[in-house]
This record gives structure tokens, sequence and C-alpha cells, in this order.
């Protein structure tokens, strides 16, 4: 019999059995759905969509009921949590996020507060309250945060699409600030979590989208150190909770990844999942990564592609699959549908 899609996700990420490899897509919730364009237009801006439960929890569903993928992802952005946190959160269409205010000083530093994600963030709760009786046992649902480096850079830096001069520059001049705003973040991310968590959340994702900007010993200091904080707050607060570290250009630290006690490391399309697989000793499961390109190609090649990617994972438990990062806006919608088809199709080998 086959499984359920409520079961397959979290049976992988706990390296279980399951009867096919799970799929689902990062940004799945997004501008390459006429239906979400559609409520993005009724919402008036992006940041309307997600403060307001009933939208942000349609959003969630809308790739669900196109495509039989095995988790939904709760609507939201990273950035909320440094808006909550005072900085004025705009996201300007064709530009990206802006803030109003940044943090660059230890005076801004101490206009900073910790937040109480109930009250400050409780928007975003009842969203994911919302979403969980709507899926009524249909499929897990996921939430997410970014990591304290990803949010720290943007709180810096004030805008997106930069290359982080001004965060590398506190790095490496005010290291002690720099430790200071990465330990709060740490700790209102864990909040927020494990929030995400109690509101009914079955696992849990740090998006560290900027990790692999930095040079290796600074990722261990300023990135990875703060991860483990968050999964360490995690394993006590909610550990029934399975969490999700991604690093984008992360491939050369994925031990160091997995060591952080995560229960998943998702993996960029720069990497081969057997090497991983290999270097990881089956400690964690893996999420990934097909290349969010492919999915511009015609049916007949993602579907190639998708065999290339779970023959290079191979057989057995402990595979989610997804893209290497999230999917770009310009992609077909049937281009998906080919994807997750052929993931579901021609997985079942694997685990037979």
């Amino acid at each position: 019999m086959a499984e359920s899609n409520n079961g397959r996700f979290l049976r992988a990420l706990r390296r279980q059995p399951v009867d096919r490899t799970p799929v689902w897509i990062m940004r799945q919730a997004g501008r390459y759905l006429p239906e979400y364009r559609a409520i993005r237009e009724q919402a008036g801006n992006f940041m309307a969509l997600c403060k307001t439960p009933e939208l942000a929890c349609e959003a969630t569903l809308q790739p669900l009921r196109r495509f039989p993928l095995d988790a939904a992802i709760l609507f939201s952005d990273i950035l909320t949590v440094p808006d909550a946190m005072g900085l004025g959160l705009s996201v300007v269409e064709h530009h990206g996020p802006r803030f109003e205010k940044t943090v660059r000083s230890a005076a801004d530093l101490r206009r900073l507060g910790r937040i109480d994600p109930c009250s400050d963030l409780a928007y975003v709760l009842d969203a994911v309250r919302l979403i969980k009786r709507e899926l009524d046992g249909r499929a897990p649902l996921i939430g997410f945060a970014g990591s304290p480096w990803t949010t720290a850079a943007y709180m810096i830096e004030g805008v997106s699409g930069t290359d982080f001069r001004r965060g590398k520059k506190l790095l490496y001049q005010e290291p002690a600030l720099a430790g200071k705003l990465l330990r709060l973040l740490a700790d209102v991310i864990s909040d927020y979590l494990a929030a995400q968590a109690e509101a009914g959340a079955d696992a849990v994702m740090v998006f560290d989208s900027w990790g692999g900007a930095l040079s290796a010993p600074m990722y261990q200091e300023f990135s990875l150190r703060y991860m483990e904080r968050v999964v360490a707050t995690l394993k006590e607060t909610c550990p029934d909770t399975p969490v999700i570290l991604f690093t984008r250009g992360g491939g050369v630290w994925l031990e160091r990844i997995a060591a952080c006690g995560c229960a998943a490391v998702g993996a960029d399309w720069s990497v081969d999942l057997g090497e991983a697989r290999k270097r990881l000793q089956g400690k964690v499961a893996i999420q990934g990564n097909l290349d969010p390109a492919a999915l511009y190609s015609e049916p007949r090649i993602i579907r190639e592609q998708v065999a290339r990617t779970l023959a290079s994972y191979g057989p057995g438990p402990g595979h989610v699959f997804n893209l290497g990062h999230g999917i770009q806006p310009d992609v077909e919608p049937d281009h998906v549908a080919a994807m997750v088809n052929a993931v579901h199709e021609l997985s079942a080998p694997y685990h037979a």
C-alpha cells in the first residue's frame, strides 16, 4: 500500500523506510503560480499578504492543490524577524526587501531587543494554526526562519542583492559587536521556531542563504556557531520537531553542518548526492538537490535530471528530494508537475 503524503516526508527526515522519495520545493508557494499572483494582487503588497493569516494560508495550500507534494511550507519570509524587531521591512517589486533602519553600530544594536514571537509575530503563528487546520492531516507543515548570519546580513546592509561588504566588514573589524548581534538573533530565532512548532509546524528549516559568502573560518565562527546554538535550543524546547539546516554554497562544510545535531542537511546543486551520502555516513538525512534551472527544460529532460539525482543518492531511506535552491518565478507550473510526478514514479524502485 502506498504511504500517505503525511508520513513520507517525516519518515525520510528520520531516515526511516519509505515507499517513495518525498518531494517538496523551496519557494513552492510563490510567483510561478498564477493563483499566487492573483492573491498577491488582492493583498496589495507582499507584506500585507504575509501579515494576513487567511491569505498566507491560501498561498501555502495553493501548490498542494496542483501537485502531489509531500509537505507544505509556511508562506512567510525570513525577514519578518527583523521587521518585528523594529527595522521596518518593505518589499519593493523587482527590487526585493528594504529596511527603513539598519544595524551597523553598537548604538543601533542597543535599540534592538529580544521579541516575543507570540505577540510580535502573532500573525505568523495564527497562519500556522490555520494552515494545520486546513491541511487536516493531508501533509506535514514545515516552518522556517533565516539563520542568524543571513538575517544579520540583511539587517546590516538594509537591502538585498549586495555583496555583503558591510556585514563582512563588521565581522572582521568588530567581531565582538557582531557576536552580540548574532547571539541575540540566535535566541530570537530559536524562540520563533519553537513557537511555530508549538503552533503546529511538524518540522522546521533554517535557511542560511548567505553562509556560502563567507570564508571557511568566518563561516565556522559567525554562521555555523550560531546555527548550532539554535539547534541546541530547539532540541531542548521541542525535541520531537526535526530541524533541517541549509547553507547555500556550503557543500564543503556538510560534515560540520551535520554535526550540529540537525535531522537533515540541505545540499545545493553543486554537491554530488552520492558523495555527500558517503561523507555523512547516514548520520543525517539529505535534502536536495536538482538545479532549479533544470525546470526550464522540457518535461523529458526534467525527467532525466530527476532520474540522475535519484540515482546519485541511491537506494534506501534518508533522502528528501528538493531543488538546490528556490524555484524561479518564471518556471512553468507544468514543468513542476513533471518533476514531482517523476520523483514519485522513478524513486519507487529505490525503496523496494
